[in-house]
């Protein structure tokens, strides 16, 4: 018998043999691969694969002689298992079953220490009692017949995709490793296993029905001659389907490979070492349909959202991703006085309970009990929670800033630096602290820490100013732009994020998602000579390009002592809707005062009076009760309106917002606070189109001049990275004006590299937006049609939007 030997694996200490067998025998093309690379192999590709085998019951086709040998499937949990692999109890006909669960890293390595080659998992997965689910995705497994191949699976797969994307369903091809092609699409939990099966069904009857001659839905093989076989049975609930990255147990190492749309054009099936290259360039295309634990869904347990004036907002966490992560205190007068120190990690707020609060001397050390993750919103709360309710108690910020993370070991060792509020309780200047974990409270799952003023402190730095402060000198207005907040941010997301957080009993409103320039209003107050000033999400001055909006000033009456507020400037056409295309030639003076009309849709109010003068904050007050005070404080005029917020379904605001023709619909929580400048779930966007801005970095020119415009979009480092291009949507005013325009800022050089050698530079200066229907594999823009300049943005400002990044 092989000797074994410890192998570690994150926590885990692993017992592995015969790490040189042999699983797939060399080929004339190819050398063996060994129990060792597939283990490699696992835990290379773990955190693709996790995410989509987790809390998914696993039955596993084991190989104990590699591929040439005997094969065998497995559904019970073998003797041998490690007792810390968890598994999932499924009652059977005949029998009952202890299913592995895959949730780690060192479970995938289990599996390929048993010759566990190939992974197969039902669409559903157990919930948080450890029962099953429904479904949370629909498969249609794709199986050429005799005479026909990958080639015609592929051609099969686009009409599915047509057919799925009619329904709304964003669908991914998966090459099986095979013969064939999986199509996965992702579900919102709310049909059972019965009615996916059904749909699906339905759906490739339907194809069979219109393509007689290359597609079968029936299962009988004798039929599936000269034609691609759409298996929807897949979907039963007690059927499997191999995983996406699984290994398959064929001649050679292939694997169950996510692809893009394009790259079906030239299909083939992928080997392990290449979808190892994919994933390490970032080429996840199913991480959409991953899944991710809830790191709210302690915090939810322990608030009912009716009862407490806390945020408990829907998922997913926050997408803050390239924002300076934040932390906040909160003085928290409870049962006994603490305070709460948050520090933000991964979409959520890391929270401890430090019972004397944070030490400002290095020979102090300090209690810190860690309590649950808190939602990213909590860092703007402060009032009181109500008696009865977890944590009773009035709460007060006592400092909050930006965070810089030197070091963070989960569960052991936190350092970083906190840059709180001129006026906060850390005294204006950096601090360095450590969090240091010391144990558990006995009797109690709760950790216990110690919070460590560090001996070596930063050295002393300016802090941002307030928000609010007034300008240093006077000014013709009451203020300037530069006192003006930014707005706060929404994040992508779907019905189904919605339809979640209304589970847990939470209100919602629906704004229609206007298309034009977000644009905060300061309006001064009457008796000290009034004003306003128009600033953009980026504190660009906009005062003087929509004059219309002096208008403000009349609306708001004599007597409200001024107002910020945030909204929308849309140019409205003939047809009375938003057109961002007359927007900008509005901007540029380009329009007749009767080609287009300014409208002005405020939908919020952020502060009652001047900044700095009398009045007061609103942003933490809820959503529900700033929108009564704007009704109250703010008339609609000529150029101003404010837009009715709908209380009613969201199938009935994304209805209205269609037959308008316009962008999408934007969900605000009733009960939410504004954060300035920060992005949160309780605001959610739901677009019908994705826009993308982009910088314009080359011309190409055809016949008749530009054929099409070259354009870049930053990488996770700042730097520009070609794009592609956009080469329809133009207009011939447009191509006109592109032309003037970009003549002025030619070079002799391209500014980034890997772009096409037929054309001419420009400086990387002008952001202009596009429509697309993607990226492609190479992380281009997809069919671009071109919107116009965006010349309330710079090109530090762009970024992939979140559907695409």
């Amino acid at each position: 018998m092989a000797r074994s030997k410890k192998f570690q694996v994150g926590e885990r200490t692993l017992a592995v043999s015969n790490l040189d067998k042999v699983l797939y025998p060399a080929t004339d093309d190819a050398p063996a691969v060994t129990k060792a690379d597939v283990m490699h192999y696992y835990l290379t590709v773990a955190d693709a694969l996790i995410p989509q085998i987790a809390r998914r019951p696993v039955t596993r086709k084991r190989f104990p002689d590699g591929v040439g040998g005997e094969a065998f499937f497995r559904k019970d949990l073998e003797d041998s298992a490690p007792e810390w692999i968890p598994f999932g109890i499924i009652a059977h006909k005949t029998s009952t079953n202890r299913y592995p669960l895959a949730d780690e890293p060192a479970v995938l390595a289990w599996f390929a220490q048993v010759a566990a080659l190939e992974l197969h998992t039902p669409q559903w997965r157990f919930d948080d009692t450890g029962y099953p689910a429904n479904p949370d995705r629909m498969v249609l497994d794709l199986d050429p017949g005799p005479g026909v191949g990958l080639a015609e699976c592929a051609e099969v797969a686009r009409w599915c995709k047509e057919i799925l994307d009619g329904m709304g369903m964003e669908s991914v091809p998966v090459t099986s490793g095979s013969k064939g092609i999986h199509i996965y699409a992702a579900l919102d939990g709310t049909s059972t296993a019965d009615q996916v099966s059904a749909v699906a069904k339905e759906l490739a009857r339907a194809l069979a029905a219109d393509n007689p001659d290359e597609v079968t839905h029936v299962m009988k093989k004798d039929q599936r001659a000269g034609k691609v076989f759409i298996d929807w049975s897949q979907n039963n609930g007690s059927k499997t389907t191999v995983a996406p990255y699984s290994l398959r147990g064929r001649e050679r190492p292939t694997v169950a490979a996510p692809r893009t749309w394009d790259e079906l054009e030239d299909p083939s099936q992928l080997e392990y070492t290449e979808v190892m290259k994919r994933l390490a360039e970032g080429l996840d295309p199913l991480a959409h349909l991953g899944f991710h634990p809830d790191r709210l869904s302690t915090y939810r347990s322990m608030r009912n959202p009716s009862k407490t004036a806390e945020p408990v907002p829907a998922e997913p966490p926050a997408d803050r991703a390239g924002e300076e992560p934040i932390f906040v205190i909160q003085e928290h007068h409870a049962s006994s006085l603490h305070w709460d120190v948050r520090f933000e990690r991964e979409g959520v707020l890391v929270s401890w309970a430090v019972p004397k609060g944070p030490p400002l001397d290095p020979a102090e050390n300090r209690l810190a009990v860690q309590t649950e993750d808190h939602p990213i919103e909590y860092a703007a709360f402060e009032g009181t929670i109500a008696k009865g309710q977890y944590g009773a108690g009035e709460v007060s910020i006592w400092d909050t800033g930006t965070i810089e993370v030197e070091k963070w070991r989960d569960g052991k060792e936190v350092i970083v630096v906190l840059r709180g509020r001129p006026d906060g309780g850390l005294g204006g200047v950096p601090r360095r602290y450590a969090m240091i974990r010391t144990g558990s409270r006995e009797g109690s799952e709760q950790q216990q820490w110690l919070m460590k003023f560090m001996k070596k402190q930063p050295a002393l730095e300016p802090v941002a100013e307030p928000a609010f402060e007034p300008p240093a000198e006077p000014a013709s207005v009451p203020f300037s732009v530069a006192d003006v907040p930014e707005p706060m941010l929404a994040t992508a997301g779907s019905e189904a994020d919605i339809r979640l957080g209304k589970k847990d009993g939470e209100t919602w409103a629906f704004e229609m998602k206007w298309d034009g320039y977000r644009i905060i209003a300061g309006v001064g107050d009457p008796r000290d000579g009034g004003g306003v000033v128009l600033s953009s999400r980026h504190g660009k001055d906009y005062t003087d390009i929509f004059p219309e909006l002096s208008e403000l000033q009349e609306l708001i009456g004599d007597d409200s002592g001024g107002a910020v507020l945030d909204g929308e400037v849309v140019a409205l056409n003939a047809q009375g809707r938003p057109d961002f295309g007359l927007l900008q030639a509005h901007r540029k003076g380009e329009l007749g005062g009767d080609e287009a009309t300014i409208r002005y849709m405020v939908f919020d109010i952020l502060h009652m009076g001047t900044p700095g003068g009398q009045g007061r904050s609103l942003i933490r007050e809820p959503y529900e009760k700033r929108r009564e005070l704007l009704r109250s404080l703010l008339d609609s005029g000529d150029y101003v309106a404010i837009p009715p917020a709908h209380t009613g379904s969201l199938e009935e605001a994304i209805a209205v917002s269609r037959e308008l023709k316009l962008e999408g619909v934007v969900a605000k929580r009733t009960d939410s606070t504004y954060l300035p400048g920060q992005r949160g779930t309780a605001w959610i966007k739901i677009k019908f189109q994705i826009h993308q801005e982009v910088v314009v970095v080359g011309v190409r020119e055809g016949k008749r001049g530009i054929a099409s415009l070259l354009v870049a979009v930053p990488d996770e480092d700042g730097e520009l990275t070609y794009a592609g291009r956009v080469g329809t949507g133009f207009s011939a005013k447009d191509l006109e004006e592109i032309e003037r325009r970009l003549e002025g800022v030619r070079r002799k050089e391209p500014s980034i590299s890997g772009m096409p050698e037929d054309a001419w530079w420009v400086e990387p200066t002008y952001v202009a937006e596009v429509a697309l229907a993607g990226r492609t594999r190479d992380g281009k823009v997809r069919h671009a049609v071109w919107r116009g300049w965006r010349d309330d943005k710079q090109p530090s400002d762009v970024d992939w939007t979140p559907e695409l990044g």
